[in-house]
This record gives structure tokens, C-alpha cells and sequence, in this order.
């Protein structure tokens, strides 16, 4: 079979809200990989995880956009957010692949996705449409992240490999809180999504405010 002409990474999550880790995963992505972009692509109705609201979803994709929007080769698709059914990942791996033929596709999670890829609908099906990559946070044991991931390309008969970048600690559950108790996140995501959730008064009980001077 010939070698398909384009790479482009597909990157999933809520993104609520997206911060640093995540733009540091796609940069590292495009460059090992070769990748001429990244398509973010927010969830709506997710299979593992509550319905946020229509509300939540408009933020969760303004966030994405101030973030993405000074890297040229990075994309926001709403493919997944506009959809009112619960979204599979093999389903919108399919339908890229339909679409866009010449396209070998490069689907970026989380490595603590990988202990649970099993469970996942249809993993045979996503290894067939897409490389797997995985990105390894620094409370992941990494003896750990690459036995999961020979055991699963040998299970499924995919492409799994890790990307490898520096540790961040940054995660969206720990930015939520930290907002929440009122303590300083700069730093830990783009100014610009910093801006809009202050504006917004997002993730804050109504006595609490963000801070930037903590």
C-alpha cells in the first residue's frame, strides 16, 4: 500500500479549559512526527463524561480558539461539538479518513488513556484508522506507558507510539480547582484564555475571584 502524502494530527478532549500542556503536546507531536498540523477537536456529548451544557461548550471552543489562534499550523474542527449524539472516536476517525483519503492521521491522547483504550468502543477500529500517540505526563511511570503500549499494538495490530517531551504538571481538573479556591493559575495556560475565564467568571463559586497575584 503506498504511503498517503499528508500527516495531520487529530487531537481530542474537552479542553475545559485547554492550557499549556496541551500546546506543548501538539508542538512536540508536529515536530517528531512530521506533522503539517493538528486539527483540536473539542468533544460535545462524550461517551465517558456528563454533557457540560450548550453554554459550556461555546466557552470550551472560544478558549480553544484564543489558544490555538498564534499557531498557524494548529486548526480548531467542530465536527464532534456540533453534534447533538454522543461521539465515538472511531466514528469521526472513520469519517476523516472518507473524506480526506490521502490523509494518514496521527490520533494524539493522554497517556493514562492507554490503561483504559480497552474499554474504549470499537479500539480495533481506531488503531486501523489512525497512529496512535500518546502523551506521557510526569506522574506516569514510563517502564509502565511503553509496556501498556507494546501490549496494545500486538492486541489491536496498530501504531502506537509515545511522545516525548518535557514533564509538565499542569492538568484542566487542577485548573478548575485552583480557580475555584481563588489561588493563581498564571502560567499554567495561555493570557488570553487566562483573560476570557476571568471575564467570564468561569469555574468560580460567586465569592471567589481569580487572582494573578498570588
Amino acid at each position: 500500500m503506498a504511503e498517503k502524502e499528508k500527516r495531520v494530527g487529530i487531537f481530542g478532549g474537552t479542553f475545559n479549559p485547554i492550557h499549556n500542556g496541551h500546546l506543548l503536546i501538539a508542538k512536540n507531536a508536529c515536530e517528531q512526527f512530521c506533522l503539517e498540523k493538528i486539527i483540536f477537536l473539542p468533544t460535545g456529548h462524550a461517551p465517558h463524561k456528563a454533557f457540560m451544557g450548550e453554554d459550556m461548550c461555546l466557552h470550551r471552543r472560544k478558549m480553544t480558539e484564543l489558544a490555538i489562534a498564534p499557531y498557524p499550523i494548529f486548526e480548531l474542527s467542530l465536527r464532534e461539538m456540533n453534534r447533538t449524539t454522543v461521539n465515538y472516536t472511531y466514528r469521526t476517525l472513520h469519517e476523516l479518513n472518507a473524506e480526506y483519503s490521502d490523509t494518514q492521521f496521527y490520533f494524539i491522547l493522554g497517556a493514562d488513556s492507554l490503561f483504559d483504550f480497552q474499554l474504549w468502543r470499537h479500539p480495533e477500529l481506531i488503531c486501523q484508522e489512525a497512529v496512535i500517540l500518546a502523551a506521557v505526563r510526569d506522574d506516569f511511570d514510563e517502564e509502565k506507558v511503553d509496556a501498556q503500549i507494546a501490549f496494545l499494538s500486538e492486541k489491536y495490530n496498530g501504531k502506537i507510539h509515545r511522545i516525548r517531551t518535557r514533564n509538565y504538571k499542569v492538568s484542566s481538573r487542577e485548573i478548575r480547582e485552583r480557580i475555584c479556591s481563588g489561588k493563581n493559575v498564571r502560567g499554567m495556560l495561555p493570557d488570553s484564555v487566562l483573560e476570557y475565564i476571568q471575564d467570564n467568571r468561569l469555574y468560580k463559586r460567586p465569592e471567589n475571584t481569580v487572582s494573578s497575584e498570588q
